[in-house]
């Protein structure tokens, strides 16, 4: 399957993914220039953890870049639909075309999305059936990487040796006051924020139900059965393979296997 890019044309989407690649570029430049570089160069930190911190912010970047240019799944003007699934296909009211149920249609894209959970701002896109493995991996990745950003201004403060070739007082009021304490902010806003969300994320692919489901009070009597966790994050994830959920580089394709093929 091919990667199937999709753009929005929202401005008010377009401020907000900038303002998620600004954090981003913040905590990936300002933070190991003043924090992680520096400490390195004296001795006082292994060079693993700054090749950790490097991988973590590229991966957030890549999903990041990815959960807002895919195809979260938007149906074709003219689907194609078989015989056998016609029972499981409606009219939708707003564009007057076929689609599968528990599709649904985004006023702001103005095109239906198979299984639509929400409408994200923050990355300009929806996030669907095709999509909603990228925007978990960019909550998870956001949860490293503001983690990351806090231990090391914690660090920081309480913890690292001075360092000895930098003026302490003219590092003080130029840039530890301000940047850092501004980037200790951003880590627990974006940390608790994003633990919050991916939480309820989880919540939802486990119990089988999208958010835009559970704010209509939707009740699902063909996909209520109760799944293990395995089987659920293959499902979403379109693999079976664990160590290819966490790679936002692929494409996904969907997952037609028994439940108990997972171990």
């Amino acid at each position: 399957m091919k990667l199937r890019l999709h753009f929005v044309v929202d401005p008010m989407g377009w401020l907000c993914i900038s303002v998620v690649f600004g954090i981003w570029f913040y905590n990936t430049v300002f933070v190991p220039k003043l924090v992680l570089l520096p400490h390195y160069d004296e001795g006082h930190i292994p060079w693993v953890l700054v090749v950790c911190y490097y991988i973590a912010s590229a991966l957030c970047l890549m999903a990041l870049v990815r959960a807002s240019t895919a195809d979260p799944g938007r149906l074709p003007v003219d689907p194609h639909i078989p015989h056998s699934e016609r029972e499981q296909w409606e009219l939708c009211n707003k564009c007057n075309l076929m689609r599968p149920k528990r599709s649904h249609h985004c006023s702001r894209c103005g095109h239906c999305v198979r299984r639509m959970d929400h409408h994200c701002p923050w990355i300009n896109n929806c996030v669907g059936e095709d999509n909603h493995w990228l925007f978990l991996q960019l909550c998870f990745y956001t949860q490293v990487l503001s983690f990351f950003t806090l231990v090391l201004d914690f660090c920081q403060y309480y913890y690292f040796q001075p360092l000895t070739r930098l003026d302490q007082e003219k590092f003080t009021t130029r840039h530890e006051l301000a940047l850092l304490r501004v980037s200790a902010l951003m880590g627990v806003v974006m940390f608790g924020g994003m633990s919050s969300l991916f939480y309820t994320q989880m919540a939802g692919i486990l119990s089988d139900m999208t958010t835009i489901e559970k704010m209509s009070h939707f009740s699902n009597e063909t996909f209520g059965t109760k799944r293990s966790w395995q089987w659920a994050l293959a499902e979403v994830c379109g693999t079976r393979w664990k160590l290819l959920w966490l790679l936002p580089l692929r494409s996904r394709k969907p997952l037609h296997v028994s439940h108990t093929s997972l171990l």
